[in-house]
């Protein structure tokens, strides 16, 4: 059974309210609902950004906020689609790379890796967060994703950490200190079996890994 993603946790009610409205202003407007500059112009996206905007209301906070808007709709608009791996697909996924010359093209969905299996400093300084999964749909430039990690989702904290990558699946992607990617960096972490997320870089190769993994998963639905 998969576990509450954070659109089951934050957005259920909230996409039922709010939701079909943005759909209709959009499509009655003729805008595509991947083109984020469009999307915010939206008035009903306005407000709601608006409301849900935290206290200091701007910076880097805000642009992360409409970015989780952003991915969360189009998760929504596409029938929440949800990809959940445990811990063997996890390990798998991030310890052999699929090839990246092909690039399937996925509808937007939801990737959840295993519970507490790769972690990242998402805030610099900060203490490192669990990945709980990432929101994933195709970029408007050819062969691009945009990836939107969410980390530290857990039922008694009111909120959690998001960062997103956008871009082209980099080439022979290595990290500067020469270890191997997702690698673990938490102490004990190689002991214990996990991963690690370092950067943005490794965020957005994850993506082009679920949609993979999300393509293969189909394939077996269907056999």
């Amino acid at each position: 059974m998969t576990r509450p993603t954070p659109f089951d946790v934050a957005f259920a009610e909230l996409a039922e309210a709010r939701f079909p409205a943005i759909r209709d202003a959009l499509t009655a407007a003729a805008t595509d609902p991947s083109d984020r500059d469009s999307f915010l112009l939206n008035r009903d996206v306005v407000t709601l950004v608006r409301e849900l905007r935290p206290d200091e209301g701007a910076g880097e906070d805000i642009r992360q906020l409409a970015a989780l808007v952003h991915q969360v709709y189009l998760f929504w608009a596409s029938g929440q689609q949800v990809v959940s791996l445990g811990p063997a697909d996890t390990d798998r996924m991030l310890g052999f790379a699929d090839d990246p010359s092909v690039s399937p093209m996925v509808s937007p969905f939801y990737g959840q890796v295993a519970e507490r299996r790769v972690w990242a400093e998402p805030v610099p300084g900060a203490p490192h967060e669990p990945l709980d999964g990432c929101f994933v749909h195709p970029a408007p430039a050819a062969s691009e994703l945009r990836v939107l990690g969410v980390f530290g989702l857990h039922p008694d904290r009111p909120g959690f950490t998001v960062v997103e990558a956008e871009g082209a699946r980099i080439a022979h992607l290595e990290r500067s200190d020469g270890s191997t990617l997702f690698a673990p960096l938490l102490p004990g972490g190689a002991a214990a079996g996990l991963h690690s997320l370092a950067g943005a870089e490794e965020l957005l190769e994850l993506g082009f890994r679920m949609t993979h993994k999300a393509e293969e998963l189909k394939h077996r639905e269907r056999s």
